[in-house]
C-alpha cells in the first residue's frame, strides 16, 4: 500500500498550522496528504434535543473548510479528507496502516495538554506507532523557520537511536537541509563506573571522546546512505532534554525517540520527548523505537 501523510484537523488555528505544515512536508517527500477529522456520535443521556444530523454536517463542513484552505495554499498537493467516525486516538492510530507519519496540532508552550485534539494529544503520541509530528502556531501558521538544519537526539546506542536518526536524515534529504546529530552526556556517581566501562573511555582518550567516538559511530551508516546532507555533530554535558532545547532554537525540526512507557492512566512518553513537545520552538517530531 503506497504511503502518505495524515495530518488530523479540528478546525482550530494550531490545526490549520498542522495541515500546512503537513501539505508542504507531502511536497518535500512526493507523498499524498490525507486530512482527518474524528467525529462521533455520542448522544447524552439528558433531556436535550440532540441533532445527530446537525453535527454529522457541522463535522464535515468543517474538514471541507479546512481542505479547501490547503489546497488553496498548496495547490500541487495530491490531496483527500475524511471523517473519521471514531474518538481522536482511535481515527488516528487507525490511519497507521496508510501512513508515514502523523500530524497534529500543538498550543502553545508550557501547555500540559496542549495538543491538537486536547488531551487526546500525548496520548497519541505515546500510543502510535508511526512518527508522530506535532506543529506549533504562530497566527495560524506553522511555527518554523524558513531555513534551519534537523536537529535530532542521538541517546544511547546506535540500535537505540537508529529510527530517530533515519527519519532525520530522510526529513533533511528530502528538503535540501543539513542535520545536526546532538549527544547528551552527563558523569554518573563514582559507583556506576565498572571496570569495563573505564576502560573503553581511556582508549577512547577519555569521556569527551568516548561520547564524541559513540556519537560518530551512530552516525556513520546513516551519513553513508546519505551523503549529500550536511551534518554536524554536537556532544555536550547536560541532560538530554535541556541540551537538545538550548539547540532548537535555530531548527526547523526536532527528532527526537522515544519509548511508550505504561503509567497509572495509559501510555506515557519519556522526560526527553515531553520537555521537547512543550517547550521546543519549532516542529517537534517523535520516533517510536524498537
Amino acid at each position: 500500500m503506497s504511503r502518505e501523510i495524515v495530518a488530523g484537523v479540528d478546525g482550530s488555528p494550531e490545526s490549520l498550522a498542522a495541515a500546512d505544515w503537513a501539505a508542504r512536508e507531502a511536497l518535500h517527500r512526493g507523498l499524498p496528504l490525507r486530512l482527518a477529522h474524528a467525529w462521533r456520535w455520542e448522544p447524552l443521556d439528558i433531556p436535550l434535543v440532540q441533532d445527530r444530523a446537525g453535527q454529522e454536517r457541522a463535522a464535515e463542513e468543517l474538514l471541507r473548510e479546512a481542505e479547501s484552505t490547503v489546497a488553496r495554499n498548496h495547490p500541487d498537493v495530491t490531496l483527500t479528507a475524511e471523517v473519521l467516525l471514531d474518538t481522536p486516538v482511535a481515527a488516528l492510530r487507525g490511519t497507521e496502516d496508510r501512513a508515514e507519519m502523523l500530524v497534529i496540532g500543538s498550543r502553545g508552550q508550557g501547555a500540559l495538554l496542549g495538543f491538537l485534539l486536547g488531551s487526546y494529544g500525548q496520548q497519541i503520541i505515546a500510543a502510535a506507532g508511526r512518527p508522530v509530528v506535532a506543529v506549533r502556531s504562530r497566527d495560524g501558521q506553522p511555527a518554523e523557520p524558513p531555513v534551519g538544519d534537523v536537529l535530532v537526539g542521538q541517546l544511547g546506542s546506535p540500535e537505540d537511536s537508529a529510527a530517530a536518526l533515519g527519519f532525520a536524515f530522510e526529513t533533511a534529504a528530502a528538503r535540501g537541509a543539513s542535520v545536526r546529530a546532538v549527544r547528551a552526556w552527563s558523569l554518573p556517581p563514582l559507583y556506576a563506573y565498572s571496570p569495563a566501562s573505564m576502560r573503553l573511555a581511556d582508549e577512547a582518550g577519555g569521556l569527551v571522546p568516548y561520547e564524541e567516538k559513540a556519537l560518530h559511530e551512530a552516525l556513520a551508516p546513516w551519513r553513508e546512505r546519505f551523503p549529500e546532507v550536511p551534518v554536524t555533530e554536537h556532544v555536550e554535558l547536560g541532560s538530554a532534554g535541556q541540551v537538545l532545547l538550548s539547540a532548537s532554537g535555530a531548527a526547523q525540526l526536532l527528532v527526537v525517540g522515544r519509548r511508550a512507557k505504561r503509567g497509572a492512566l495509559g501510555p506515557r512518553i519519556g522526560s526527553v520527548a515531553h520537555a521537547a513537545l512543550h517547550l521546543a520552538p519549532c516542529p517537534v517530531a517523535v520516533i517510536p523505537q524498537g
